[in-house]
């Protein structure tokens, strides 16, 4: 996955605002809007561009209470990890999984309606699920910086 100046100049404008059209986002980069296009097409076919997507705030659609989760597991053995991590993957509560080191295996941010629905999501999620050695939530208080962003460097010798 190999990016040069410009596209590394694409990513920086499209991580700020993805709703630019070609024409903009190729005038703020130098290029044409079909150039522009030709490289966010790569950018997006080769990976680099993972997603394209609008960040939500839980509470305007009802889900206020938000949890950063530590989960640990019982024994690191693959299929129990990998049965964990689909449960993460098709789990609606479960905005963002990770998979880290460190004292816990997994680092969740869940988001629910209210604390009694986060009780029932965690004797589903938790409970039930033998391989869960145990697990600390965290309640968010106030999302001090929400994004995607990544900081993007222009490859060296460009």
């Amino acid at each position: 996955m190999l990016y040069d100046r410009i596209d590394a100049r694409i990513l920086e404008i499209v991580q700020k605002n993805n709703r630019l059209t070609s024409e903009v986002i190729g005038e703020m980069a130098g290029l044409s809007a079909t150039a522009c296009q030709r490289r966010l097409k790569r950018l997006r076919s080769e990976g680099i561009i993972e997603a394209d997507v609008s960040i939500v705030s839980p509470k305007a659609v009802g889900r206020p209470i938000q949890m950063l989760v530590s989960v640990s597991l019982e024994r690191e053995r693959s299929d129990i990890i990998d049965r964990f991590k689909k449960a993460i993957k098709s789990s609606a509560e479960v905005v963002n999984g990770f998979y880290v080191t460190g004292d816990a295996d997994f680092v969740l941010y869940v988001t629910a309606h209210t604390m009694e629905d986060y009780e029932q999501f965690t004797r589903r999620f938790f409970y039930e699920n033998p391989n869960i050695k145990g697990f600390k939530t965290m309640v968010i208080v106030d999302r001090v910086k929400v994004g995607f962003a990544i900081p993007i460097e222009a490859p060296s010798g460009d």
